[in-house]
Protein backbone atom coordinates (compact mmCIF):
# COMPACT_ATOMS: atom_id res chain seq x y z
CA UNK A 1 0.00 0.00 0.00
CA UNK A 2 1.50 3.38 -0.67
CA UNK A 3 1.41 5.94 1.70
CA UNK A 4 0.45 8.77 -0.36
CA UNK A 5 -1.30 8.69 -3.58
CA UNK A 6 -1.81 12.33 -5.91
CA UNK A 7 -4.47 11.56 -8.62
CA UNK A 8 -5.15 13.67 -12.22
CA UNK A 9 -1.34 15.15 -11.80
CA UNK A 10 0.05 17.50 -14.20
CA UNK A 11 3.56 17.73 -13.54
CA UNK A 12 6.50 18.82 -15.83
CA UNK A 13 8.76 15.98 -17.52
CA UNK A 14 11.77 17.55 -18.34
CA UNK A 15 13.22 14.94 -20.52
CA UNK A 16 10.37 15.17 -22.83
CA UNK A 17 10.31 19.51 -22.10
CA UNK A 18 6.63 19.39 -21.33
CA UNK A 19 4.32 18.88 -18.97
CA UNK A 20 2.79 15.29 -18.82
CA UNK A 21 -0.59 14.46 -16.92
CA UNK A 22 -0.49 10.71 -14.23
CA UNK A 23 -0.69 9.43 -11.12
CA UNK A 24 2.01 9.97 -8.58
CA UNK A 25 2.43 7.32 -5.76
CA UNK A 26 4.30 7.91 -2.55
CA UNK A 27 5.94 5.62 -0.01
CA UNK A 28 8.70 5.82 2.34
CA UNK A 29 9.62 9.41 1.25
CA UNK A 30 10.07 8.61 -2.06
CA UNK A 31 8.13 8.74 -5.68
CA UNK A 32 7.55 4.85 -5.86
CA UNK A 33 5.03 5.35 -9.18
CA UNK A 34 4.46 7.51 -11.94
CA UNK A 35 1.94 7.01 -14.45
CA UNK A 36 -1.57 5.29 -14.10
CA UNK A 37 -2.08 4.03 -10.43
CA UNK A 38 -4.58 2.31 -9.37
CA UNK A 39 -2.99 0.33 -6.03
CA UNK A 40 -4.58 1.79 -2.58
CA UNK A 41 -3.12 4.42 -0.58
CA UNK A 42 -3.55 5.67 3.42
CA UNK A 43 -4.04 9.00 1.71
CA UNK A 44 -5.17 9.86 -1.71
CA UNK A 45 -5.00 13.87 -3.05
CA UNK A 46 -6.90 15.07 -6.06
CA UNK A 47 -4.31 17.42 -7.89
CA UNK A 48 -7.29 17.97 -11.29
CA UNK A 49 -6.46 21.62 -12.23
CA UNK A 50 -3.57 21.63 -10.39
CA UNK A 51 0.40 21.39 -11.22
CA UNK A 52 2.06 19.13 -9.10
CA UNK A 53 6.02 20.27 -9.33
CA UNK A 54 9.00 19.07 -7.31
CA UNK A 55 9.56 20.88 -4.33
CA UNK A 56 11.63 24.36 -4.97
CA UNK A 57 15.10 24.64 -4.00
CA UNK A 58 16.11 27.97 -3.31
CA UNK A 59 20.17 28.04 -4.03
CA UNK A 60 20.36 31.17 -2.78
CA UNK A 61 18.97 32.85 0.32
CA UNK A 62 20.58 33.82 3.79
CA UNK A 63 20.10 31.44 6.48
CA UNK A 64 18.45 31.45 10.29
CA UNK A 65 20.92 33.31 12.61
CA UNK A 66 20.17 31.04 15.70
CA UNK A 67 23.27 32.84 17.86
CA UNK A 68 22.15 36.48 17.63
CA UNK A 69 18.19 35.30 17.12
CA UNK A 70 17.83 32.80 19.30
CA UNK A 71 17.10 29.49 17.79
CA UNK A 72 13.47 29.75 16.72
CA UNK A 73 12.65 29.21 12.62
CA UNK A 74 11.48 32.80 10.54
CA UNK A 75 12.33 32.98 7.31
CA UNK A 76 12.77 28.58 6.75
CA UNK A 77 8.89 29.00 7.80
CA UNK A 78 8.58 31.75 4.68
CA UNK A 79 9.96 29.42 2.46
CA UNK A 80 8.02 26.49 3.11
CA UNK A 81 5.02 28.53 2.61
CA UNK A 82 6.12 29.70 -0.72
CA UNK A 83 6.65 25.91 -1.57
CA UNK A 84 10.58 25.58 -1.12
CA UNK A 85 11.65 22.39 0.13
CA UNK A 86 15.41 22.83 0.28
CA UNK A 87 17.41 26.08 0.70
CA UNK A 88 21.65 26.70 0.72
CA UNK A 89 22.26 29.35 2.66
CA UNK A 90 25.87 31.49 3.71
CA UNK A 91 25.55 33.23 0.31
CA UNK A 92 27.11 36.82 -0.53
CA UNK A 93 30.01 35.87 1.85
CA UNK A 94 27.88 36.08 5.41
CA UNK A 95 27.37 33.11 7.28
CA UNK A 96 25.60 33.60 10.79
CA UNK A 97 27.44 31.05 12.13
CA UNK A 98 29.98 28.11 11.59
CA UNK A 99 27.76 24.71 9.93
CA UNK A 100 28.73 22.99 13.39
CA UNK A 101 26.90 24.97 15.49
CA UNK A 102 24.44 25.12 12.76
CA UNK A 103 24.02 21.34 12.65
CA UNK A 104 23.22 21.81 16.45
CA UNK A 105 20.62 23.97 17.01
CA UNK A 106 18.70 22.26 14.10
CA UNK A 107 19.20 18.84 15.81
CA UNK A 108 18.27 20.82 19.12
CA UNK A 109 15.09 21.84 17.45
CA UNK A 110 14.34 18.58 16.02
CA UNK A 111 14.73 19.27 12.43
CA UNK A 112 13.92 21.96 10.51
CA UNK A 113 11.11 23.20 8.30
CA UNK A 114 12.67 22.31 5.21
CA UNK A 115 16.41 21.05 3.94
CA UNK A 116 18.88 22.61 4.78
CA UNK A 117 22.63 23.01 2.81
CA UNK A 118 25.13 26.11 4.22
CA UNK A 119 27.93 27.82 2.18
CA UNK A 120 31.10 28.85 4.44
CA UNK A 121 31.03 32.70 4.33
CA UNK A 122 34.45 33.61 3.42
CA UNK A 123 33.75 37.87 4.38
CA UNK A 124 32.25 36.03 7.86
CA UNK A 125 35.61 34.68 8.60
CA UNK A 126 37.39 38.01 7.58
CA UNK A 127 35.69 39.41 10.02
CA UNK A 128 36.17 36.87 12.81
CA UNK A 129 40.28 37.74 11.84
CA UNK A 130 39.57 41.45 12.73
CA UNK A 131 40.55 42.94 9.08
CA UNK A 132 38.66 45.86 8.14
CA UNK A 133 36.55 45.85 5.43
CA UNK A 134 38.65 48.09 3.14
CA UNK A 135 42.26 46.44 3.87
CA UNK A 136 43.72 43.69 1.90
CA UNK A 137 44.32 41.10 3.80
CA UNK A 138 47.83 39.71 5.02
CA UNK A 139 49.01 36.48 3.32
CA UNK A 140 49.24 34.69 6.46
CA UNK A 141 45.24 35.83 7.30
CA UNK A 142 44.58 34.65 4.07
CA UNK A 143 46.25 31.28 4.93
CA UNK A 144 44.49 30.76 8.16
CA UNK A 145 40.84 31.78 6.71
CA UNK A 146 41.43 29.30 3.60
CA UNK A 147 42.17 26.65 6.45
CA UNK A 148 39.34 27.61 8.36
CA UNK A 149 37.09 26.90 5.47
CA UNK A 150 38.22 23.74 4.95
CA UNK A 151 37.26 22.79 8.00
CA UNK A 152 34.09 24.05 7.03
CA UNK A 153 33.35 22.19 4.37
CA UNK A 154 34.91 18.87 6.35
CA UNK A 155 32.44 19.81 8.83
CA UNK A 156 29.60 19.82 5.65
CA UNK A 157 29.68 23.01 4.27
CA UNK A 158 28.55 21.94 0.31
CA UNK A 159 31.36 25.26 -0.85
CA UNK A 160 32.39 28.92 0.30
CA UNK A 161 31.13 32.17 -0.69
CA UNK A 162 32.24 35.69 -1.24
CA UNK A 163 30.98 38.90 -1.16
CA UNK A 164 33.66 41.21 -2.73
CA UNK A 165 31.07 45.01 -3.10
CA UNK A 166 30.57 43.80 0.83
CA UNK A 167 34.60 44.30 1.75
CA UNK A 168 36.33 46.20 -0.77
CA UNK A 169 39.45 45.28 0.23
CA UNK A 170 39.14 41.35 -0.54
CA UNK A 171 41.46 41.82 -4.00
CA UNK A 172 41.26 39.21 -7.10
CA UNK A 173 44.42 37.27 -6.13
CA UNK A 174 42.96 36.62 -2.23
CA UNK A 175 40.07 35.14 -4.39
CA UNK A 176 42.14 33.05 -6.59
CA UNK A 177 44.16 32.05 -3.30
CA UNK A 178 42.06 31.07 -1.36
CA UNK A 179 40.13 28.85 -3.82
CA UNK A 180 42.85 27.32 -5.35
CA UNK A 181 43.78 26.21 -1.93
CA UNK A 182 40.45 23.74 -1.61
CA UNK A 183 41.45 21.45 -3.82
CA UNK A 184 38.27 19.93 -4.24
CA UNK A 185 36.57 21.07 -7.88
CA UNK A 186 33.51 20.07 -7.22
CA UNK A 187 32.96 22.50 -4.77
CA UNK A 188 30.02 25.15 -5.10
CA UNK A 189 31.15 28.80 -5.05
CA UNK A 190 28.87 31.53 -4.74
CA UNK A 191 30.11 35.27 -5.52
CA UNK A 192 28.12 38.91 -4.68
CA UNK A 193 29.77 41.08 -7.24
CA UNK A 194 32.21 44.00 -6.82
CA UNK A 195 30.32 46.76 -7.96
CA UNK A 196 26.88 46.92 -9.83
CA UNK A 197 25.12 49.22 -12.40
CA UNK A 198 28.09 50.78 -14.39
CA UNK A 199 30.74 49.13 -12.32
CA UNK A 200 28.88 46.10 -13.58
CA UNK A 201 30.71 45.19 -16.85
CA UNK A 202 33.96 44.84 -15.40
CA UNK A 203 32.59 43.10 -12.24
CA UNK A 204 31.29 40.14 -14.07
CA UNK A 205 34.22 39.80 -16.42
CA UNK A 206 36.15 39.48 -12.91
CA UNK A 207 33.79 36.74 -11.83
CA UNK A 208 34.26 35.05 -15.16
CA UNK A 209 38.04 34.57 -15.04
CA UNK A 210 37.78 33.70 -11.15
CA UNK A 211 35.53 30.82 -12.39
CA UNK A 212 37.75 29.96 -15.14
CA UNK A 213 40.71 30.25 -13.31
CA UNK A 214 39.45 28.11 -10.09
CA UNK A 215 37.22 25.22 -12.40
CA UNK A 216 35.18 25.18 -9.49
CA UNK A 217 31.11 25.33 -10.04
CA UNK A 218 30.72 28.88 -9.70
CA UNK A 219 27.54 31.10 -8.82
CA UNK A 220 27.17 35.12 -9.78
CA UNK A 221 24.63 35.67 -7.12
CA UNK A 222 21.63 37.61 -7.98
CA UNK A 223 22.32 39.17 -11.29
CA UNK A 224 19.15 41.46 -11.61
CA UNK A 225 20.97 43.36 -8.51
CA UNK A 226 24.16 43.57 -10.50
CA UNK A 227 23.23 44.86 -13.70
CA UNK A 228 19.37 45.48 -13.33
CA UNK A 229 20.47 49.38 -13.98
CA UNK A 230 20.82 49.46 -17.68
CA UNK A 231 23.51 46.57 -18.39
CA UNK A 232 21.33 43.43 -18.41
CA UNK A 233 21.47 42.71 -22.11
CA UNK A 234 25.38 43.14 -22.18
CA UNK A 235 25.72 40.69 -18.96
CA UNK A 236 23.64 38.26 -20.48
CA UNK A 237 25.51 37.91 -23.60
CA UNK A 238 28.50 38.36 -21.60
CA UNK A 239 27.63 35.12 -19.20
CA UNK A 240 25.69 33.13 -21.81
CA UNK A 241 29.21 32.89 -23.71
CA UNK A 242 30.99 32.75 -20.61
CA UNK A 243 28.73 29.41 -19.76
CA UNK A 244 29.47 28.28 -23.48
CA UNK A 245 33.11 27.85 -22.85
CA UNK A 246 32.56 27.43 -18.91
CA UNK A 247 29.34 24.83 -18.28
CA UNK A 248 30.90 25.26 -14.52
CA UNK A 249 29.64 28.75 -14.49
CA UNK A 250 26.06 30.13 -14.26
CA UNK A 251 23.91 32.62 -12.21
CA UNK A 252 20.73 33.52 -10.35
CA UNK A 253 18.34 36.01 -9.62
CA UNK A 254 15.15 37.25 -8.08
CA UNK A 255 11.87 39.09 -9.59
CA UNK A 256 12.11 42.53 -8.27
CA UNK A 257 12.96 45.43 -9.29
CA UNK A 258 14.83 46.27 -5.62
CA UNK A 259 17.41 44.80 -3.29
CA UNK A 260 18.07 44.67 0.30
CA UNK A 261 21.17 44.51 2.25
CA UNK A 262 22.25 46.48 5.44
CA UNK A 263 21.78 50.28 5.59
CA UNK A 264 25.99 50.00 6.88
CA UNK A 265 26.97 47.96 3.83
CA UNK A 266 29.52 49.46 1.34
CA UNK A 267 27.06 49.44 -1.13
CA UNK A 268 25.90 52.57 0.31
CA UNK A 269 28.98 54.34 0.28
CA UNK A 270 29.24 57.85 -0.95
CA UNK A 271 28.88 58.11 -4.62
CA UNK A 272 26.11 55.25 -4.97
CA UNK A 273 23.36 57.58 -5.83
CA UNK A 274 25.35 59.01 -8.79
CA UNK A 275 25.96 55.55 -9.77
CA UNK A 276 22.46 54.70 -9.77
CA UNK A 277 20.88 57.98 -11.31
CA UNK A 278 18.57 57.77 -8.14
CA UNK A 279 17.93 59.44 -4.74
CA UNK A 280 17.98 59.70 -1.05
CA UNK A 281 14.12 58.78 -1.80
CA UNK A 282 14.85 55.69 -3.48
CA UNK A 283 15.95 53.62 0.09
CA UNK A 284 13.07 52.09 2.61
CA UNK A 285 14.49 51.35 6.17
CA UNK A 286 12.34 47.97 7.21
CA UNK A 287 13.10 47.94 10.79
CA UNK A 288 12.49 49.69 14.13
CA UNK A 289 12.52 52.60 14.86
CA UNK A 290 12.15 53.51 10.89
CA UNK A 291 9.49 50.67 9.92
CA UNK A 292 8.76 51.35 6.62
CA UNK A 293 10.14 55.11 6.25
CA UNK A 294 12.11 56.06 3.26
CA UNK A 295 14.90 58.03 3.49
CA UNK A 296 15.92 61.78 3.26
CA UNK A 297 18.99 62.37 3.41
CA UNK A 298 19.17 63.25 7.56
CA UNK A 299 17.84 60.14 8.04
CA UNK A 300 19.58 58.20 5.51
CA UNK A 301 23.13 59.34 7.47
CA UNK A 302 21.49 59.13 10.90
CA UNK A 303 20.76 55.47 10.11
CA UNK A 304 24.14 54.92 8.50
CA UNK A 305 25.63 55.99 11.81
CA UNK A 306 23.19 54.75 14.36
CA UNK A 307 22.00 51.20 12.99
CA UNK A 308 24.13 50.18 10.75
CA UNK A 309 22.46 46.75 10.32
CA UNK A 310 19.50 47.53 9.62
CA UNK A 311 17.94 45.59 6.52
CA UNK A 312 16.82 48.44 3.57
CA UNK A 313 15.75 48.34 0.65
CA UNK A 314 17.25 50.07 -2.64
CA UNK A 315 14.57 50.53 -5.63
CA UNK A 316 16.98 51.33 -7.92
CA UNK A 317 16.45 48.61 -10.45
CA UNK A 318 14.50 48.28 -14.22
CA UNK A 319 11.23 45.97 -14.22
CA UNK A 320 12.16 45.01 -17.88
CA UNK A 321 15.62 44.08 -17.04
CA UNK A 322 14.58 42.27 -14.31
CA UNK A 323 12.35 39.62 -16.65
CA UNK A 324 15.36 39.67 -18.72
CA UNK A 325 17.14 37.89 -16.63
CA UNK A 326 14.18 35.40 -15.68
CA UNK A 327 13.60 34.50 -19.08
CA UNK A 328 16.73 33.79 -20.43
CA UNK A 329 18.03 30.27 -21.22
CA UNK A 330 20.48 30.06 -18.18
CA UNK A 331 20.15 30.97 -15.07
CA UNK A 332 18.11 29.87 -11.72
CA UNK A 333 15.56 31.50 -9.73
CA UNK A 334 16.70 32.12 -6.32
CA UNK A 335 15.46 34.90 -3.51
CA UNK A 336 18.41 35.98 -1.82
CA UNK A 337 15.66 36.14 1.14
CA UNK A 338 17.54 37.95 3.84
CA UNK A 339 15.58 39.13 7.03
CA UNK A 340 16.51 40.85 10.36
CA UNK A 341 14.24 39.67 13.30
CA UNK A 342 11.11 38.78 10.76
CA UNK A 343 11.90 41.78 8.50
CA UNK A 344 12.90 42.82 5.94
CA UNK A 345 12.20 42.44 1.92
CA UNK A 346 9.20 40.47 0.23
CA UNK A 347 11.72 38.19 -1.49
CA UNK A 348 12.05 36.22 1.67
CA UNK A 349 8.54 35.50 1.37
CA UNK A 350 7.19 35.75 -2.19
CA UNK A 351 9.79 34.89 -4.61
CA UNK A 352 8.67 31.62 -5.97
CA UNK A 353 5.01 32.65 -5.87
CA UNK A 354 5.65 35.88 -7.81
CA UNK A 355 7.66 34.05 -10.41
CA UNK A 356 4.50 31.99 -11.76
CA UNK A 357 1.78 34.17 -11.14
CA UNK A 358 3.60 37.38 -12.57
CA UNK A 359 5.90 36.55 -15.10
CA UNK A 360 4.09 33.13 -15.78
CA UNK A 361 0.50 33.55 -16.17
CA UNK A 362 0.67 37.49 -16.42
CA UNK A 363 3.14 38.32 -18.54
CA UNK A 364 4.33 35.44 -20.11
CA UNK A 365 7.84 36.21 -19.79
CA UNK A 366 8.71 32.70 -19.33
CA UNK A 367 6.77 29.58 -19.63
CA UNK A 368 6.06 27.38 -16.69
CA UNK A 369 8.22 24.45 -17.92
CA UNK A 370 11.01 26.78 -18.27
CA UNK A 371 10.18 28.63 -14.72
CA UNK A 372 9.90 25.24 -12.88
CA UNK A 373 13.09 23.69 -14.46
CA UNK A 374 14.85 27.07 -13.29
CA UNK A 375 13.18 26.43 -9.57
CA UNK A 376 13.76 22.94 -9.22
CA UNK A 377 15.61 20.70 -12.24
CA UNK A 378 18.64 23.21 -12.28
CA UNK A 379 19.47 24.06 -8.75
CA UNK A 380 19.31 20.51 -7.86
CA UNK A 381 21.59 19.48 -10.24
CA UNK A 382 24.23 22.28 -9.22
CA UNK A 383 23.74 20.83 -5.74
CA UNK A 384 24.60 17.66 -7.08
CA UNK A 385 21.35 16.42 -5.39
CA UNK A 386 20.63 13.41 -7.86
CA UNK A 387 17.35 12.89 -6.46
CA UNK A 388 15.97 15.59 -5.89
CA UNK A 389 14.38 18.27 -8.55
CA UNK A 390 12.41 15.98 -10.60
CA UNK A 391 9.11 14.04 -10.63
CA UNK A 392 10.44 10.42 -11.10
CA UNK A 393 10.44 6.99 -9.98
CA UNK A 394 13.40 6.39 -6.91
CA UNK A 395 13.33 10.58 -6.20
CA UNK A 396 12.52 12.10 -3.11
CA UNK A 397 9.07 12.96 -2.62
CA UNK A 398 9.57 16.81 -2.12
CA UNK A 399 6.91 18.31 -3.55
CA UNK A 400 4.60 21.43 -4.34
CA UNK A 401 1.24 21.28 -5.54
CA UNK A 402 0.01 24.74 -6.54
CA UNK A 403 -3.28 26.19 -8.57
CA UNK A 404 -1.44 27.61 -11.96
CA UNK A 405 -4.48 30.14 -12.16
CA UNK A 406 -4.42 31.47 -8.51
CA UNK A 407 -0.72 31.30 -7.28
CA UNK A 408 0.48 34.49 -6.45
CA UNK A 409 2.74 36.38 -3.75
CA UNK A 410 1.49 37.99 -1.21
CA UNK A 411 4.67 39.86 0.80
CA UNK A 412 4.80 43.51 0.08
CA UNK A 413 7.82 45.88 0.70
CA UNK A 414 5.59 47.45 3.71
CA UNK A 415 4.16 43.99 5.22
CA UNK A 416 6.58 40.84 4.28
CA UNK A 417 4.08 38.50 6.66
CA UNK A 418 1.65 38.61 4.28
CA UNK A 419 1.60 35.09 3.11
CA UNK A 420 1.18 33.62 -0.68
CA UNK A 421 -2.15 32.32 -2.52
CA UNK A 422 -2.98 29.15 -4.94
CA UNK A 423 0.00 26.59 -2.97
CA UNK A 424 -2.08 23.55 -1.82
CA UNK A 425 0.15 21.24 -0.31
CA UNK A 426 3.68 20.81 0.13
CA UNK A 427 4.90 17.33 0.99
CA UNK A 428 8.41 17.33 2.43
CA UNK A 429 10.56 13.94 2.65
CA UNK A 430 7.00 12.65 1.90
CA UNK A 431 5.26 13.67 4.75
CA UNK A 432 2.89 16.86 4.27
CA UNK A 433 4.55 20.20 5.82
CA UNK A 434 2.11 22.52 4.50
CA UNK A 435 -1.97 22.33 3.82
CA UNK A 436 -3.66 25.14 1.83
CA UNK A 437 -1.08 27.47 3.24
CA UNK A 438 -0.77 26.33 6.98
CA UNK A 439 2.27 24.66 9.05
CA UNK A 440 0.60 21.43 9.81
CA UNK A 441 4.63 19.87 10.42
CA UNK A 442 7.49 21.98 10.53
CA UNK A 443 10.46 19.66 11.62
CA UNK A 444 10.48 17.43 8.35
CA UNK A 445 13.61 19.01 7.05
CA UNK A 446 17.22 18.24 7.45
CA UNK A 447 20.59 19.09 6.98
CA UNK A 448 21.94 18.12 4.15
CA UNK A 449 26.07 17.28 4.23
CA UNK A 450 28.01 18.72 1.47
CA UNK A 451 28.88 14.04 1.98
CA UNK A 452 25.44 13.18 0.78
Amino acid sequence: MLDILIQSAQYPDYEKGKMVNGDIGIKDGKILKVGRITESAKAIISAEGKIVSPGFIDIHMHEEDFINEGEKYVISEMMLKMGVTTCLGGNCGLQHQSVKTFKESILRLGGSPVNYMLLAGYNSMRTQYEIDRYTNAPKEVIAKISEKMKEEIADGAFGVSFGLEYDPGITFDEVVSVLNDQKDDDIFVSMHYREDSAGSPDAIQEMIKIAKISKKKFQISHLSSCSAMGQMKDALKEINDAIAENPKLDYDTYPYNAFSTHIGSAVFNEGCFERWNKSYESILLTDEPYKNRFCDKELFEKARKEYPEMLAVAFVMNEEEIAAAISNPHGMIASDGIINNGNGHPRAAGTFPRVLGKYVRETKSISMIDALRKMTLEPAKRLGLSKKGQIQEGFDADITIFDPKTIQDGATFEDITIEPTGIDLVLLNGRIALKDGDVINDRLGRFISSKF
